[in-house]
């Protein structure tokens, strides 16, 4: 809690040296008049892959609390969630699918990062989303394609989060608080100063659940900090941390669903993570990048999970994982119309774990893998009529690892722009090695060092079009080839781990921005999918996200979001050679809304906001998971001061 007094310190600072001298300069939160529903934008890599922008003013209007939240209407992209708060084990209890990504466990084939950091459990290679909070973003990228070459291993896609950062001189505080159904309560603090060449930002944030069921609370943690400083017109350098402690309880299938046989709760899933990045960046006329160091340890206990030979909640799973290396990038303009980038990265995993089952313990020492992998790409544009232009770009990442074969990812891309219309085609080669747990589970000689790495090759053709201020569509195509996925085999016993299965996605996606006038705008989109297998879990063959943002009477503020679900088979694909999802879960569609009124107290010069927010307003019978069935109508209120 030594950050909250912080902040909470140089909050009450701030308003004292207001309030004592009212000629003091205080930079103030700047009104956003609108903002586009839903996302901000689609826009394209350098190497012409498309990629989703989400920034904090949409993260506001959805009133979203987590990650999850404020993915759930990305088109392309299915969230699960069993509570109000906390994600349950980054399976289906708190998971990101895109485009029918993401669903194998152990392992994950979509990457989350901080800051271009990739932040998971490296022992079972998973992404946990609790570990990214919301609070700490101040955009969301979303890539639905692999990205070899930005992101290197474990990117069939990627959600990366730009953190926050106090980039105009002054000083900035809010604090935020707000109440709602199931006693959900949040709190987050944010103080930020920039004085000269010295920059700093700090957070803290809390939130609790009790749930809409029995076993359903959770809660979590979050403490950011950043420090920089500009050495001199080209040089600068930043530190962050951030720490999240968080939990949450699996209420089990619901007995009103399912026979009273499968009626049991899975326990508690417990995750406390440490992320630190020093950057040192330089920015040129004709050159630009960084050098990143970082180092990320955690521990993510599962306790009191459900053992189906003994039918008691006595089995518990506790794992440690520590992750570090070094990250370097260089952009240069060599030419006109010419981008020249490239880097190295260095990277090392590790993890170990106690199981206790029914009184036998299993234990798995730490083991330490290491990952070298150079990567350049160059793009070139050609200006061919003052309307007109071509952008060629081709790139690859070379992986070296240790325990695996090396690979080659390449990757390339063509961007065609007439006026306000472009054109855009890219290929992508992903790579995701096995994590350690072809080591660590199932216990035995599984030849888990003979395996290759799952590929993905990746094919997009899209065109974007403007309607000068009025509009913006987006429209692609993509398919995704999967081959050589991990799975466990047997007989014989035990199990022996083999590279055998394959699976293709293919689809189409379209977005719609309208902003008809200066305070109203609509956002809608699409996602056509179609998946083979067909039991790809979490792939629906349809949907769909519309939203609405209006501000009027100056002061009011409403935002309208509503999502449709196509029916979908759930439950993981789990990295078993004879795994078949029978469950489907059937179609759904939400409708939320956010009404919230901005206040002022001149003498203190302090900028409010008070909101209420319902989620489901529809009252929508719904599941994510079956036998898990989701909240009803729900709401929250609360209110935002800043100074």
């Amino acid at each position: 809690m030594k950050l909250t007094k912080l902040v909470l310190l140089a909050a009450v600072l701030s308003v004292r040296s207001a309030a004592a001298d009212p000629d003091a300069v205080i930079s103030l939160p700047k009104l956003v008049v609108i903002a586009t529903p839903i996302i901000e934008e689609n826009a394209l890599t350098p190497l012409a892959g498309q990629f989703t922008v989400i920034t904090q003013q949409q993260i506001a209007d959805l009133n979203a609390q987590d990650l999850q939240a404020a993915l759930r209407e990305t088109p392309g992209v299915v969230v699960t969630h069993y509570d109000p708060v906390g994600s349950f084990g980054g399976g289906e209890g708190g998971a990101v699918f895109i485009r029918g990504m993401g669903a194998s466990r152990p392992g994950a084939e979509i990457q989350l990062a901080i800051d271009g950091i990739a932040n998971f459990n490296s022992l079972w290679t998973h992404p946990l989303l609790d570990m990214l909070s919301v609070d700490i973003a101040q955009s969301i990228d979303v890539y639905k394609g692999a990205q070899p070459v930005l992101y290197g291993n474990m990117a069939f896609g990627v959600v990366d989060v730009t953190t926050k950062r106090q980039a105009d001189p002054g000083f900035t505080t809010s604090l935020q608080t707000a109440y709602g159904s199931y006693s959900t309560f949040v709190e987050v603090a944010e103080q930020g100063g920039k004085v000269g060449d010295f920059d700093y930002y700090l957070l803290q944030s809390f939130r609790s659940s009790d749930g809409a069921r029995p076993h359903s609370a959770g809660e979590l943690q979050d403490f950011f900090g950043r420090i920089g400083y500009t050495l001199n017109s080209n040089w600068e350098a930043h530190v962050i941390y951030n720490r999240t402690n968080n939990w949450a309880d699996d209420p089990g299938p619901s007995p009103d669903l399912v026979p009273p046989s499968q009626v049991y709760n899975n326990g508690r899933f417990d995750d406390d993570d440490f992320l630190a990045v020093a950057t040192l960046e330089n920015h040129y006329g004709n050159a630009e990048g960084y050098v990143k160091a970082y180092w990320n340890r955690g521990t993510l206990n599962w306790v009191n999970e459900f053992d189906t030979t003994t039918h008691l909640n006595d089995e518990d799973t506790l794992t440690k994982y520590v992750n570090y290396g070094v990250k370097t990038r260089e952009t240069f303009k060599p030419w006109t119309g010419a981008e020249l980038m490239g880097g190295v990265d260095v990277d090392y995993i590790s993890g170990r774990y106690n199981e206790s089952l029914a009184g036998a313990l299993t234990v798995f020492p730490d083991e330490t893998w290491r990952m070298v992998s150079p990567y350049a790409s160059l793009s070139q544009r050609w200006n061919l009529d003052r309307d007109v232009y071509l952008q060629p770009s081709a790139g690859f990442r070379y992986l070296d690892h240790d325990i695996f074969a090396n690979e080659f990812a390449p990757q390339a891309g063509l961007v065609l722009g007439v006026k306000d219309t472009e054109f855009h085609a890219s290929y992508a080669r992903g790579i995701n090695y096995p994590g350690i747990f072809v080591d660590a589970f199932p216990p035995g000689n599984n030849l888990g060092h003979s395996l290759h790495p799952e590929t993905l090759d990746h094919y997009e053709l899209g065109a974007s079009q403007q309607f000068g201020k009025l509009a913006k569509l987006d429209l692609t195509l993509f398919y995704d080839g999967g081959h050589d996925r991990i799975v466990l085999t047997y007989p014989p016993f035990p199990p022996v781990w083999t590279n055998i299965n394959s699976f293709q996605t293919e689809g189409l996606e379209t977005t719609l921005t309208i902003t008809p006038v200066e305070n109203l705008a609509f956002f809608g989109g699409v996602t056509a999918l179609n998946a083979n297998p067909s039991d790809l879990p979490y792939a629906p063959q349809w949907s769909a996200s519309a939203g609405a943002t209006y501000r009027f009477l100056q002061r009011f503020h409403l935002s309208v979001d509503s999502q449709y679900v196509g029916s979908e088979n759930a439950l993981t694909r789990a990295r078993d050679i004879n795994a078949v999802n029978t469950s489907r879960i059937s179609a759904f569609f939400l409708v939320n809304a956010k009404l919230s009124c901005d206040f002022a107290v001149p003498s203190w010069r302090i900028h409010g906001q008070i909101f209420v927010s319902g989620q489901n307003l529809t009252n929508a019978h719904y599941q994510q998971q079956p036998g898990y069935p989701m909240p009803g109508i729900n709401g929250m209120g609360g209110v935002r001061l800043s100074f």
